[in-house]
């Protein structure tokens, strides 16, 4: 395992993150190109429905190619998955606008995003795979973790390019070709990470270490039904993460529409807060190989649960640019700690033949049901109750669910499984 590796499976987990929050960064002014409307909200609304159609498909992207990487190995999945994920940000900065083609443009548009959900549906299954089967035993949580690290650093990358296009950028510029440009930016990696991926080893057949190993006659699917407790909580916890991971990414709206704050604070707030997200997901990793998973996801899962209320309260009642940055830019940090430590706790937990679907699966059926929707319960949340906290109180029951699935997961390090059986057995004699 060395740094390539790692970049070369990261590589289109971060390229999804960039996509993410360039397609919310320009919605408007994809909206104009694709969806011309009477009002600019109709626009707006068929823009983001657009957006929401990558949900659909990445279940079923996480079961077909999660399905093949279970058979045909790591590597030939996640090279498919990159050239799915290249045609379908090309094809979105490359399609006529209304104008040019008609009906035809917003057809294309759907079909692009369609398709990016169906591969990044296959893509974090598959490398999350690969990352703990090529990882030394003893380093997995660090390794895995950089799936974390790399979201946390499109994102910043994302928010980049977006504030340095709006600055430089007229407005009748971004609506011609600026957005065009960022999807393109991104377009770049694909070169490169394909390169990359063409030079990783499989690692499909590799023996490795399990406190359980499935019988070897075992259909795949009896494997996945015997393993349907680890699925259900993982399904839970990742649910939880999924709803912190889009209210983050709600901070800009969220201080312009409820806290009358600028967009310049909510920008700065989400951006710092992936800052301070990047070192500490890989520490919570690389604690959790040397203590356990199970201690990291349910202390730092707790601390951040403690965390959310004097946080959101704090904020509301300062109204101020300093306490939604400093406020938001910690919470976030603790609510990286264990991402990374559960990624693969929850990859370990599921036997190789069916990890690349099952982890698929689990994580993009938590973002398909709860991604999309979200920030439209929170916007619809805070507009009935009237009370600027109600983001606060989704979140706080999301993650309270989370410390419960959390704590009934069980534990997979293979050091701490090592110790822990040596213990039973020196009680035992």
């Amino acid at each position: 395992m060395n740094w390539r590796h790692i970049a070369a499976a990261t590589i289109g987990n971060a390229l999804e993150f960039y996509d993410f929050l360039i397609y919310a960064f320009f919605s408007i002014q994809i909206g104009h190109a694709f969806f011309p409307s009477q009002s600019a909200y109709g626009s707006l609304m068929l823009s983001l429905a657009t957006f929401g159609a990558g949900f659909v498909t990445r279940p079923l992207g996480a079961f077909v190619i999660g399905n093949y990487a279970d058979r045909a190995g790591r590597r030939p999945a996640m090279l498919l998955c990159f050239v799915l994920i290249g045609c379908a940000i090309v094809g979105m900065a490359l399609i006529p606008s209304y104008e040019s083609i008609g009906i035809a443009a917003p057809i294309l548009a759907v079909i692009c995003r369609m398709l990016q959900g169906f591969s990044l549906g296959g893509e974090i299954g598959s490398n999350t795979a690969f990352l703990l089967e090529a990882a030394p035993v003893e380093q997995r949580g660090l390794v895995v973790s950089w799936q974390g690290a790399s979201q946390n650093m499109a994102l910043i990358a994302g928010g980049t390019v977006g504030v340095l296009l709006t600055t430089w950028l007229p407005p009748e510029a971004l609506d011609s070709y600026g957005w065009r440009l960022a999807f393109l930016v991104g377009a770049l990696a694909v070169p490169f990470g394909l390169w990359l991926r063409t030079r990783l080893p499989e690692t499909l057949h590799a023996a490795e270490e399990r406190a359980d190993s499935p019988s070897v006659a075992q259909s795949r699917l009896q494997q996945a039904q015997a393993n349907w407790r680890v699925i259900g909580l993982g399904l839970v916890v990742l649910a939880s993460g999924t709803i912190g991971t889009y209210i983050f990414s709600y901070l800009a709206t969220y201080a312009q529409a409820t806290l009358h704050l600028s967009a310049r604070a909510g920008f700065l707030a989400e951006t710092w807060g992936n800052l301070l997200g990047i070192p500490t997901v890989l520490l919570g990793g690389w604690l959790s190989d040397r203590f356990g998973r199970r201690p990291i996801n349910i202390w730092g899962n707790l601390a951040f649960l403690l965390l959310i209320y004097p946080t959101f309260a704090w904020i509301v009642e300062a109204r101020s640019e300093f306490a939604l940055i400093v406020g938001m830019t910690v919470l976030n940090g603790v609510a990286n700690f264990f991402q990374g430590c559960f990624y693969a706790g929850l990859a370990e937990s599921l036997p190789k033949s069916i990890r690349g679907s099952g982890f698929g699966v689990v994580y993009s059926g938590s973002i398909a049901a709860f991604g999309g929707s979200t920030q439209l319960v929170v916007t619809w949340l805070i507009h009935i109750t009237g009370s600027d906290l109600a983001v606060c109180w989704y979140l706080v029951g999301a993650t309270a669910l989370g410390q419960l699935a959390l704590m009934m997961f069980p534990e997979s390090a293979p050091l701490r499984l090592r110790k822990l059986r040596a213990q039973s057995g020196a009680l035992a004699s």
